[in-house]
């Protein structure tokens, strides 16, 4: 089993714009309500919608998977906090192949240009994971030094009080 994977996905804006001018119905089926509120409030919807929609493919690939292994649209969403951060919301299929593959988190990077939106996601494990170092008890460390200089110095006044004879 893989500890993580990493996907990423770019979609042209043009392309995205055409796309609901011709089938406005398309945001609707695709993204949620939320999605949809937070595209439309921007001076770029298309821009929005194409960065959402990369992320739909970046997280499946990330996940070593796609629509053939029954993952749609509404399987990926993207969901922004409080301070505007973007996180992957699986659901479905998505949802339970990310479990099975022991996924806790998937970090997701959305990003823009003039003329396309790129889309990153990493799908991470806990075996993945950095861990960070147990802090130590600076007291314990302050003891712990303490008793390796003791020994060293009791080791030099045992060999001082009896030497050897060569």
């Amino acid at each position: 089993m893989a500890t993580a994977g990493i996907g990423v996905n770019i979609m042209d804006i043009e392309r995205v714009e055409r796309t609901l001018a011709r089938r406005p119905s398309m945001a609707r089926r695709v993204f949620t309500d939320d999605e949809r509120r937070y595209c439309e409030s921007r001076p770029r919807p298309a821009a929005h919608y194409a960065a959402r929609f990369a992320a739909r493919g970046a997280v499946a690939t990330a996940l070593g998977a796609g629509p053939e292994d029954g993952i749609w649209m509404r399987n990926v969403t993207v969901e922004r906090d409080e301070d505007g951060k973007n996180h992957a919301v699986l659901a479905g299929r998505a949802l339970e192949l990310a479990q099975k593959a022991g996924v806790t988190e998937i970090a997701l990077s959305l990003s823009l240009t003039h003329e396309v939106a790129v889309a990153n996601a990493v799908a991470v494990t806990e075996d993945a994971r950095p861990r960070l170092e147990e802090k130590r008890d600076p007291v314990e460390e302050l003891r712990a030094t303490f008793r390796r200089a003791r020994t060293v110095i009791d080791e030099l006044e045992r060999i001082q009080t009896n030497p050897t004879k060569e």
